[in-house]
């Protein structure tokens, strides 16, 4: 499981120009679901998400999570992370997870951030889609499990 995570002012999904999902200030994440994921890692992945601290404190130091700033969270499946470009000019998809599989993964994923308290936007699983963002700092973080 990857999930690339940005931090936010605002971030939004649309689709066949019509807005799909909005939020304020939070987290952008987008996630990859790989063959062999498991439900234990989404928990663990969403644990790891909302404790993270990447918003600052009264001194500017990133000391506070989305749970301490009551920030929201943007979540898009985003299957191209799990592209290998190591060998060749076209990413190899054979890392990714069958769609269902991944569907299921990713929709336990969202429901799991929903129970931790935290207000959710969604992507639309394999559609495609204009992600637009604000990026706060920019703070941009890789997370893998």
């Amino acid at each position: 499981m990857k999930v690339l995570i940005q931090r936010v002012k605002e971030a939004s999904v649309t689709i066949d120009n019509k807005l799909y999902s909005q939020i304020n200030a939070g987290i952008l994440a987008l996630v990859g679901i790989e063959k062999g994921d498991t439900a234990e890692q989404i928990e663990k992945m969403a644990a790891k998400l909302v404790n993270l601290r990447i918003f600052p404190d009264e001194n500017d130091k990133m000391n506070k999570s989305i749970l301490d700033i009551q920030g929201e969270m943007l979540i898009v499946s985003q299957f191209t992370l799990c592209g290998n470009c190591k060998k060749g000019t076209r990413p190899s998809f054979d890392g990714s997870a069958p769609p269902e599989t991944a569907n299921k993964l990713y929709e336990d994923f969202v429901e799991k951030i929903k129970s931790l308290e935290i207000k959710v936007g969604t992507g639309k699983f394999g559609a495609m889609m204009d992600v637009a963002l604000i990026n706060d700092g920019p703070v941009t973080f890789m997370l893998e499990m």
